[in-house]
């Protein structure tokens, strides 16, 4: 089957911003773990192609990355620009996660040409979306939390109930993978006071801010977070049970910081979120409480990377107006030292320690559910 992508924006302009209520997103990606196979949206009883399979997986890590071991079984456990992992289970020694990933087609290291008789015994399945577009901080982007399951048959013909993974799955040529996505409107934007005991905000859509934790280390630094490359500055990279990474780089350049909650900095590989300035650490308001590991709304189901480009850079997707496409990203903001104002967050690429001295707060702005052209 194939269906244009601007079948895709159609479907994105179908959800509606009202007054009264506002709408959630629901939609499932379907991914079809063989040579070739398909990867599209079901929403609303259609099917979107939105790219294919290059490589599909036939293995499983398992020795997930330490954060994986917050995160549910059969969900997603990380969301990035640059991979997608998928938690099967926790192993039972270490505790970390058994994982398949997604992978973008910049990751791909054979010849794609060659991928009709090609199976591969890695844990990833390679695809042809490019890295920040698609699943991958484009339009379908999963959140983690979302439920991933298996689904018997293939083809663009979904329908049915998915069955369970069960936790000594492997994946096998010719199964079938779900993501149930869903995403909840009504947020307006957290804010962190970037000083040692900074207030952190959650604003709620036509609510009173609340104060909901606070800032244990201030970020001051910018490092060389890889997966940046792929996101613009002030983007979200990724959202993980341990971690958010925010760009401060532009497409094709490195740079960003990350924010943690405070009992992943204290993981024995996390020494360096303790020494160095790259890393803002969290928690909440009373330290007599729980560390924030896997816990909504910063390390469970609310970030994810999101964006749409505008017209003058993608003047093919034309389906969707100038403004749904701003209002559909997370926009990371910036208050500087002395300052009233809110402005965009200083671009800064490589490793600087001292890059971000002046940042006072910082904003993640939500995306407004897109409205009709």
């Amino acid at each position: 089957m194939r269906i244009g992508f601007l079948n895709l924006l159609a479907v994105m302009a179908a959800l509606v911003l009202s007054s009264s209520a506002y709408a959630s997103e629901v939609f499932t990606i379907v991914i079809e773990n063989t040579p070739n196979g398909c990867i599209f949206v079901w929403q609303d009883g259609e099917a979107i192609e939105i790219g294919k399979v290059l490589a599909p997986c036939g293995a499983v890590n398992a020795d997930g990355f330490t954060a994986s071991a917050w995160a549910e079984d059969s969900t997603v456990c990380a969301t990035a620009v640059n991979a997608i992992h998928l938690k099967i289970a926790s192993d039972p020694e270490t505790g970390r996660g058994i994982l398949i990933t997604l992978q973008p087609r910049e990751f791909l290291d054979f010849d794609p040409t060659d991928y009709g008789s090609y199976f591969s015994q890695s844990s990833s399945i390679f695809t042809d979306i490019p890295a920040g577009t698609g699943i991958f901080g484009g339009p379908f982007t999963p959140l983690v939390g979302s439920r991933f399951s298996l689904q018997k048959g293939q083809g663009t013909g979904y329908s049915g109930e998915p069955s369970p993974v069960p936790p000594e799955y492997v994946p096998s040529n010719g199964d079938t993978l779900v993501l149930a996505v869903s995403r909840n409107a009504g947020i307006d934007y957290i804010e962190f006071d970037n000083s040692f005991g900074g207030l952190i905000i959650l604003k709620r859509v036509s609510e009173e801010p609340e104060v909901i934790g606070q800032v244990l280390q201030p970020v001051a630094g910018v490092g060389r977070f890889g997966g940046s490359a792929y996101a613009g500055v002030g983007r979200i990279r990724a959202n993980h049970p341990g971690v958010i990474c925010v760009s401060t780089s532009p497409i094709g350049q490195i740079g960003g910081f990350q924010i943690i909650p405070s009992g992943h900095a204290m993981s024995p590989e996390m020494t360096f979120a303790r020494t160095l300035t790259q890393w803002m650490v969290v928690g909440p308001v009373d330290a007599r409480n729980p560390s924030w590991e896997g816990v909504s709304p910063l390390f469970y189901g609310h970030l994810y990377p999101s964006y749409l480009p505008l017209i003058s850079d993608a003047p093919g997707l034309g389906g969707i107006g100038a403004l749904n496409r701003l209002l559909s990203r997370f926009n990371v903001r910036a208050k500087m030292r002395g300052e009233e104002n809110w402005v965009a967050l200083p671009e800064v690429t490589g490793r600087d320690d001292t890059a971000l001295l002046d940042l006072a707060a910082i904003r993640i702005y939500f995306p407004l559910p897109v409205k009709p052209n």
